[in-house]
């Protein structure tokens, strides 16, 4: 395999984006999106090899169901900026069978992101031209015990050093502040989850009997290699070459 390609991107309402879109390109289905009435379809997608949602422990079950997942995220965000999903796109190993590279991606949402809490939506897509791949779809907010969605934010009161309140200046008040309700949008997460995907890539690799062809999650420079980083294609830069047009990425 050699390269490790895995962007991290948010699914953003200010870009004029949705879930539910996100999610039937990723899964190459038909889905509504009932917040804005919009339908987008996708069936006529032949490179989709596997779709599958998979859950924490307190989800409740007919979020197994992707439109009822995503519309209930979009009608959960009523900002018109909201940040609806976290999405990754990860190279899988073209030297792994489809079997084993859909192992691998289970693997991966399950250990990293499922086990944390998340709501996780995925598809492995290979179009047969040596780059198979995988898009993750990833709640933003935690479900809580009773299988609601968590608020994003919560107010925690101040604490002095003996662990008690402090008291604002409007008296019967207590200084308070602000707290994510989970972690996942702290910025170290990106590190450490493009290091375990390129770990699991590894193993999985090695697992089939590989023993070269690991990927490093890390640029170049900080390798210390001494290589032009290649860039990445994309569809519609693919699809001018291949018509004979030449494009800068290309």
């Amino acid at each position: 395999m050699n390269f490790f390609h895995c962007p991290i991107k948010i699914v953003s309402r200010n870009k004029g984006r949705s879930a539910v879109a996100s999610s039937a390109y990723i899964s190459g289905t038909r889905l509504e999106n009932t917040w804005d009435g919009t339908t987008h379809d996708y069936t006529r997608k032949q490179h989709i090899i596997y779709s599958e949602i998979m859950l924490p422990a307190n989800a409740p079950e007919k979020y197994m169901d992707r439109a009822t997942l995503w519309n209930s995220v979009e009608w959960n965000e009523t900002n018109r900026n909201a940040q609806l999903a976290r999405v990754f796109e990860i190279a899988l190993p073209a030297e792994l069978t489809h079997e084993q590279n859909i192992a691998l991606a289970r693997k991966i949402v399950q250990d990293l992101f499922v086990s944390k809490g998340m709501c996780a939506d995925f598809g492995v897509h290979d179009k047969k031209d040596g780059n198979p791949h995988v898009h993750i779809m990833l709640t933003m907010r935690a479900i809580q015990e009773d299988g609601r969605w968590a608020p994003k934010s919560r107010l925690v009161y101040n604490l002095d050093a003996d662990g008690n309140r402090i008291p604002a200046k409007q008296k019967g008040r207590w200084k308070t502040h602000k707290e994510n309700y989970v972690d996942w949008d702290n910025r170290g997460n990106a590190e450490i989850w493009r290091a375990a995907i390129a770990d699991h890539i590894n193993d999985a690799l090695r697992e089939a009997g590989f023993t070269q062809g690991f990927v490093d999650y890390r640029s170049y420079a900080r390798q210390g290699v001494e290589r032009i980083p290649m860039k990445h294609e994309g569809p519609d830069a693919r699809a001018m070459e291949k018509r004979g047009i030449r494009t800068e990425v290309g």
